[in-house]
């Protein structure tokens, strides 16, 4: 009784608001690519952009879906993928791209908030993002097979009526693959809370934040960031700021990993469920994070040496990586 009123009802009515809103997003622009592709739009768009997107591994009609993670969160790019025919190799490229460079005028905004440049977090998700694809293109195998989800691919569709039959098909599988998801990450966002399992969370991970160069006080965010993102999870991470528990400094370096890695479950689940291999993508990630991360540090050690003149009540990189109360 106390799990389904507590939790599993909650869950419930929390999850069926957002998985309506995210309907309204995805079904709308699925149906518009697939008009797109059929009056031959996107192929003359891919005439332009095919020289550019060779250098990542992917056809140029895929700029589209680049194009539009940037600006909307990740089930729009995903509504436009199920709508094209691409391979295992060029998805696994494409989901990467998106998780790191997506939903930037909110998510950007939300870490504004917090001390660092709008433009600035924006430029770097947009910038590691391509060095990403890049660096795939080299590496992946030729050979990758093909994703989870069937395409029916524009030549089979010769008339309007199997247009709207093929958006339908793909549609529905999409509607039932979000609402799965939206759901269980509400479920275990209660279960955490319930159950008073992120502070425990948060004492276990602690060295894993030394590892990628965080402070330990911004664990409790960096967990928050992870399970429920930066746009779900911002209001939590600015009331941190305000009550003074994360320091600007400290949260400009917890700013700078989230905007490369966050969100993995949902992020992650959401290619996972088209095929893509949930481990790849999940150590791209982690690992251009680090490398972001180590990299400010040293850039925030020669702005110390160059500048002594600190505000008293933040702490520079020589304490970051300690947390609170060690000066």
């Amino acid at each position: 009784m106390r799990f389904r009123d507590k939790i599993l009802v909650p869950a419930l009515k929390k999850a069926g608001p957002t998985i309506l809103w995210l309907l309204k997003i995805i079904l709308p622009i699925s149906l518009v690519v697939r008009f797109l592709d059929y009056y031959g739009i996107i192929a003359l768009v891919a005439t332009y952009l095919d020289p550019v997107f060779n250098y990542l591994g992917l056809p140029g009609s895929t700029a589209i879906v680049f194009v539009t993670s940037i600006f909307l969160p990740l089930y729009a790019p995903l509504a436009i993928i199920t709508s094209m025919s691409l391979t295992l190799r060029e998805l696994t490229i494409l989901a990467l791209m998106c998780q790191i460079a997506h939903n930037l005028p909110v998510e950007s905004a939300v870490q504004a908030r917090t001390g660092n440049s709008f433009w600035g977090m924006s430029l770097l998700r947009i910038t590691a993002s391509i060095a990403i694809g890049f660096v795939l293109n080299l590496i992946l195998p030729r050979e990758m097979g093909m994703p989870i989800f069937t395409q029916t691919g524009i030549e089979a569709i010769s008339s309007i009526p199997e247009l709207l039959m093929a958006w339908l098909q793909t549609s529905l599988a999409t509607s039932l693959i979000i609402a799965s998801i939206v759901f269980v990450l509400h479920l275990l966002y209660l279960l955490l809370q319930e159950y008073n399992l992120i502070p425990r969370l948060s004492k276990a991970v602690e060295p894993l934040m030394k590892f990628f160069g965080l402070p330990t006080s911004t664990t409790f965010l960096w967990l928050i960031g992870y399970i429920v993102g930066l746009a779900y999870g911002g209001a939590l991470m600015i009331d941190q700021m305000r009550e003074g528990k994360v320091t600007r400094t400290e949260a400009d370096l917890l700013n700078h990993h989230l905007a490369v890695s966050h969100s993995v479950i949902e992020d992650n689940l959401l290619f996972v469920a088209l095929g893509v291999s949930f481990g790849l993508i999940l150590g791209v990630r982690l690992t251009l994070a680090w490398i972001v991360v180590w990299i400010r540090r040293g850039i925030l050690s020669l702005t110390l040496k160059r500048n002594y003149s600190v505000k008293p009540n933040e702490r520079w990189p020589s304490s970051l990586g300690q947390g609170h109360g060690e000066e």
